[in-house]
């Protein structure tokens, strides 16, 4: 047991990256569909920090240590699914050289990078939109994307963490009480 968190939560904060990691793999670059990815993180977190706990083998009653392990979890898992969304939009900005299919209208004249992103949201249509909140160039749209993308991954972190509080929560409220932090006499029945 460590001071404020048990072992068994570290060892849940280690599956969680994996679990993470396993989610950001299947739906960021395998089958690329980020709203699953969004799906998947309060499924994540809720699991997570349930595990937390019964990896831990708290009982009902330990409300400080649920808390703790379900948070540190939580946290791990959130931090990892928002450094891989990161990544991945990293990866796909830097490397965007304005390729597209022949029946798309073939290659887009830009500079790799920042370039050919903002080429492709004008090409999309949304050129007046990104106009009417002041972003004009290239240099802009870097500096809104990456505002957007700073967002979207503290928005994963936060609901990763609420729903590892959550699913620790439910492990407290539904698990039996621990027959060791009865007191002597007293009956283990809550």
């Amino acid at each position: 047991m460590t001071r404020f968190v048990d072992r068994g939560a570290i060892t849940a904060a280690y599956v969680g990256i994996g679990m993470a990691v396993t989610i950001g793999v299947s739906f960021l670059l395998v089958i690329p569909i980020e709203p699953i990815y969004w799906l998947l993180a309060p499924l994540a977190g809720l699991m997570i920090g349930y595990y937390a706990n019964q990896r831990a083998n708290r009982g009902r009653g330990a409300w400080r240590r649920v808390i703790g392990n379900s948070l540190f979890a939580g946290i791990v898992t959130g931090l990892t699914l928002a450094a891989l969304l990161l990544a991945v939009k990293v990866l796909f900005f830097t490397a965007d050289d304005g390729y597209r299919d022949a029946s798309l209208g073939g290659q887009i004249s830009c500079t790799s990078g920042g370039d050919c992103v903002y080429q492709r949201y004008l090409l999309a249509g949304k050129g007046p939109e990104l106009a009417a909140i002041g972003v004009v160039d290239p240099a802009s749209f870097s500096r809104f994307y990456w505002n957007q993308q700073l967002t979207t991954a503290g928005l994963l972190l936060g609901i990763t963490t609420v729903t590892g509080l959550l699913g620790g929560l439910t492990f407290a409220i539904t698990r039996p009480r621990d027959p060791q932090a009865v007191a002597p006499g007293q009956s283990s029945i809550a």
